[in-house]
Formats: C-alpha cells, sequence, structure tokens
C-alpha cells in the first residue's frame, strides 16, 4: 500500500533530503515546496528502486532525482533538479520531453518549472531488471515485441531528430511498463548532433552489454559482425528501408 504524504513534510528530515538533494538551504527547501504547490501537486509518496539515506525513489542521475506524486489525484513521476546540477533550470530538458512526446515517444509531459518536471507515471521496471526475469525461450515471443517497440520508438527519435545521448548504457533509460514500453530520461538529449538512437539501441540490446549477454542465452541472434554490417548501412542512410532491413535481419 501506498503512503502518501502531504507538501509540508517535505521541509523535515529525511524527506528534505531528497527535495533539496544532495544539500540545500531552509529557504530553497520552502520555494520548491511552493514551486510545487503551484504545480498542482497535493502529495508524495517514497518508494521505488532507488535508495537515498533512508528512503526509497523512483530513480536518480546526475541531473535530478525522481519521485512518486499525485496531481488531481492521478499518479505522476516528478523529477527534481540536483542543487548540485550543471544547469541552473528544467527547460531545455523538457523541451527534449515535449519533441520526443510529438514523435509519440517518452512518458508525457504535464508540466514544468525551474526546479521540476512532471510527467506521466510509468507502472513498470527499468529494462536492465526486466531482461534478467525472462526465463526460457517460452519468452522469446515478449522479448522481440519489446525490442521491436523500442526501435521503432528510436528510429521516431531519430526521424525528429532528436537524439537521446544515453542509449549505449540502454539499461536505465527504457521502462517496460503495465500499460507502456518507452524510453525515458531526456536530460543528456540534443538536436544539435547527429542521431544515433537507433544504431546504439541496436549494439546495447544485440551486442555489447549486460543485457546482450542476457538475450543472447534465449534468443538466437545473427552474427555480430552481420548486425554491424547492417548498422552502417543504416547509419550512412537513415531511411525507412535500412531501418526495416535491421528488423529483418533481427528477425523481429
Amino acid at each position: 500500500m501506498r503512503c502518501f504524504l502531504p507538501l509540508d513534510k517535505l521541509s523535515q528530515e529525511p524527506y528534505s533530503t531528497i527535495i533539496g538533494y544532495p544539500k540545500a538551504t531552509k529557504k530553497q527547501i520552502k520555494t520548491r515546496i511552493i514551486e510545487l504547490k503551484k504545480l498542482g501537486i497535493q502529495n508524495v509518496s517514497f518508494q521505488g528502486q532507488t535508495k537515498i539515506g533512508s528512503l526509497n525513489i523512483l530513480g536518480k542521475g546526475y541531473v535530478g532525482v525522481v519521485i512518486l506524486a499525485r496531481k488531481k489525484n492521478k499518479l505522476v513521476a516528478v523529477k527534481i533538479r540536483r542543487t548540485d546540477a550543471p544547469r541552473t533550470n528544467m527547460v531545455k530538458e523538457a523541451k527534449f520531453l515535449k519533441i520526443a512526446n510529438k514523435a509519440g515517444v517518452g512518458p508525457l509531459l504535464l508540466a514544468m518549472s525551474r526546479n521540476f518536471i512532471i510527467m506521466e507515471y510509468l507502472d513498470g521496471k527499468k529494462i536492465g531488471e526486466w531482461v534478467n526475469e525472462l526465463k526460457s525461450k517460452r519468452d522469446i515471443k515478449l522479448l522481440k515485441s519489446i525490442m521491436q517497440k523500442i526501435l521503432e520508438d528510436c528510429y521516431s527519435l531519430d526521424v525528429i531528430g532528436l537524439d537521446h545521448g544515453e542509449l549505449s548504457t540502454i539499461s536505465k533509460h527504457v521502462v517496460i511498463g503495465k500499460s507502456k514500453t518507452t524510453i525515458i530520461d531526456y536530460e543528456s538529449a540534443s538536436t544539435q548532433r547527429r542521431v544515433s538512437n537507433v544504431t546504439s539501441a541496436t549494439q546495447a540490446i544485440c551486442i555489447g552489454s549486460g543485457i546482450s549477454k542476457v538475450v543472447r542465452k534465449i534468443y538466437r541472434m545473427p552474427s555480430k559482425n552481420k548486425i554491424i554490417k547492417i548498422l552502417r548501412s543504416y547509419k550512412q542512410e537513415q531511411n525507412r528501408q535500412n531501418f526495416e532491413e535491421i528488423l529483418k535481419v533481427l528477425k523481429l
């Protein structure tokens, strides 16, 4: 059962450590609580796979920490800007998430402010954890459908020119949800560099990561050289035909 706390409790330890992670003044914490109220956040809950001190949260990165909350009686994810983050606000990340949403990718952006991004809460597991729970060849059909969905999302991002930036280490950047599977976390995204979403994700899932080792145990992949060859063709010309060839080679 989820336990939700009123926002005013966030001024007290140990909760203040999270809203002002890793260190904030009392004034900063007070300002952030006001900010959350203006965004329509009713209350928050500390749960998830990541732990900071005695509290559990949904996630933690070098820009922010993510907690569960309620807005208009609906569950939402709140990304809180770290006080030591290498940026002064969350505007750019929110902009990139909005671009991804236009392509049908990512958790839906619901609201944002200087220190917070409010987005759709995806109840599920990160792909790194999800893959490790695959038991046998009976799970191949499910695995293939998830792989195809991820690569289709990556292609959609490639088409609109948004590079995620961290899909070569995909384990924490895809959520396999109960109602939705999608790519999360756009804090390293860019529209200024050459996109490599499809190539990075394919390599991470099929060739060179801990995930690929697990996948190859239950799903007979083509040779690494064959995958690399087709990825090179796609890299030279990022069109639907070459993307379809990737799916064909991977038998998706």
